[in-house]
């Protein structure tokens, strides 16, 4: 029922890579075409013509809405040139056509386009918010690449739908590069996530926001990002369902994903929900083990925001760590701190309990009582699985009796002395373990020297160099496991921040510039040194929080 365990970030990543040379790059759009009909068009789909009109969508699992294009003049922001290739085989020079920016600001349809908004539901901070949905996207299409990988575009920025709630379906450009950057940024750290194609913001195109919610509104330009995905379902698909009393489509949708999502899966196996339920369970914890192991805060951990497929969806208010602090919270909007950092482990079980209701209309009394027998299991799988993530970061592969307090311990002592998360492992990695005790080598090394002040720095080396004594890891073996791991460079705030500041001027060097570094996160960018990006943080960027105003 569950496949075997897979070693951390890197050889996720790995597997992921870009084969070049596997087929002939589209170099004029206008030959670029979706599937048609895509495999969504197997499920029912409402066809309320008022698709502007918010409205209590029922038994259908997609709204048919159009795209309602940004208007003005556009700019292309940044493209992944990396995604465009290895996801749509399209020659990245395409990105700067007339066509293709067009496409991305929801104007030009490309064949076989059947523009789609999907139905959900969610409990947004432990309460049920009944029907959500896409009130700003647009599933576009299926496309079905060289490599016979089905991928359905979607635009987020572009316009009403029936599950817009009275908003204006819009995103900004802010929030647009946020997400832009650290999709494909985590997508080369290993973390799994949806991806992101190409970034389009309007001139003349505004919108009225309240960035701090302070009453204090005011205009911003209106962007779209293409987003791309295998499927946007989320445990809120079937949870609508289950509120709604539809247990028939709800049978419909789980058929459905399994038949396309989980090939695995016998269709006629009278266990086949049990065994999808173990599926989106545990992909969705070993995907919150890299959150973990990389220093990841999503932000907004509704269950409307977790995907079905275990890919991290909807980058909104997140934070990378910097000075650890393991209640870091990112969302301004989070007042008790539901979604902090450490607490993401538990709130992603809460939401698979909630999944695990969803399913009930459609599960036999043995499939309940299957479920909750794997349910059981989940939260010694997914200590196993974090505590995998991080013995990988400090080069070691096995556990062992002492290591859960061998990492507790550390993450203590960066606490206490405020040191940096990802430089205090990288730079742990880059020096020899002789010589974690020398205060002139550690002084060279901003965040060791920081953490080295802790009372219990000297203890802990100790053992540490007996832990590695015990795997029989040499300095060359654990300074290579450990390099693979611990990058020197993640989207922090504060160079997002930066970049937003330029690119509100129209002047998105430093966005592109941002894509090409994390496309190599673990790997020295000279750039991206003079620039700062491994230095002691900013003192302004202290604290740093966003809110959900995008």
């Amino acid at each position: 029922m569950r496949r075997a365990f897979c070693a951390f970030t890197v050889l996720f990543q790995e597997q992921k890579l870009p084969v070049p040379g596997m087929a002939k790059l589209v170099s004029d759009f206008k030959e670029w075409k979706f599937q048609s009909p895509p495999n969504y068009a197997e499920l029912p789909i409402d066809e309320n013509p008022e698709y502007n009109v918010p409205v209590a969508v029922k038994n259908a699992v997609f709204s048919k809405v159009p795209t309602e294009p940004l208007k003005g003049k556009l700019h292309l922001v940044c493209a992944s040139d990396e995604a465009l290739s290895d996801i749509f085989d399209l020659d990245p020079k395409v990105s700067e056509s007339e066509d293709f920016i067009n496409f991305v600001a929801g104007i030009y349809a490309p064949e076989g386009t059947m523009s789609v908004s999907h139905r959900y539901g969610g409990y947004q901070f432990g309460f049920w918010a009944d029907q959500l949905g896409d009130g700003r996207a647009h599933i576009l299409g299926e496309y079905v690449n060289s490599k016979g990988e089905s991928w359905q575009p979607q635009l987020k920025g572009s316009g009403e739908t029936p599950y817009s709630r009275f908003g204006d379906g819009r995103a900004v450009l802010r929030s647009s590069i946020r997400e832009m950057v650290a999709s494909e940024a985590c997508y080369y750290l290993g973390i799994p996530t949806t991806r992101a194609g190409a970034l389009v913001v309007s001139d003349d195109h505004k919108v009225w926001r309240d960035k701090t919610y302070s009453g204090m509104s005011r205009q911003e330009r209106a962007a779209v990002v293409l987003r791309v995905a295998p499927a946007w379902y989320r445990i809120g698909s079937f949870e609508i369902l289950q509120k709604r009393n539809e247990p028939k489509l709800a049978k419909t949708l789980a058929d459905f994903i399994i038949k396309h999502h989980f090939p695995n899966i016998d269709l006629n196996n009278e266990d086949r929900y049990v065994e999808l339920y173990s599926e989106v369970a545990h992909r969705n914890l070993d995907m919150v083990a890299t959150w973990q192991g990389i220093g990841f805060v999503h932000g907004v951990l509704n269950t409307d925001n977790i995907s079905l497929l275990g890919l991290t969806i909807d980058y909104g208010p997140y934070g990378f760590i910097d000075h650890y602090y393991k209640h870091y919270v990112p969302n301004s909007s989070d007042d008790m701190g539901r979604y902090a950092f450490n607490r993401q482990p538990e709130i992603i079980l809460w939401n698979l309990e909630k999944f695990a209701v969803a399913l009930e209309p459609i599960l036999t009394d043995s499939n309940k009582e299957k479920i909750k027998d794997v349910f059981k299991t989940l939260d010694g799988y997914l200590k196993d699985r974090i505590l995998k993530t991080y013995l990988a970061k400090f080069g070691l592969e096995t556990i062992q009796d002492g290591d859960v307090s061998l990492v507790n311990e550390f993450l203590q002592l960066m606490q206490e002395t405020s040191a940096d998360f990802t430089c205090t492992f990288r730079q742990l990695a880059e020096i020899d373990k002789e010589v974690l005790l020398n205060k002139d080598i550690l002084g060279k090394k901003w965040s060791l020297a920081k953490i080295s002040k802790a009372g219990g720095w000297q203890k802990w080396v100790e053992t540490y160099r007996a832990r590695l004594l015990k795997e029989n890891v040499g300095n060359e073996e654990r300074r290579t496991r450990m390099l693979k791991v611990n990058p020197l460079y993640v989207p922090r705030n504060w160079i997002l921040q930066e970049a937003i500041a330029d690119a509100e001027k129209n002047d998105f060097y430093k966005v592109r510039l941002l894509l090409k570094i994390f496309r190599k996160p673990y790997e020295i960018n000279e750039e991206a040194e003079k620039l700062g990006y491994s230095a002691q943080p900013p003192s302004w960027s202290f604290g740093l929080k966003l809110s959900c105003s995008s």
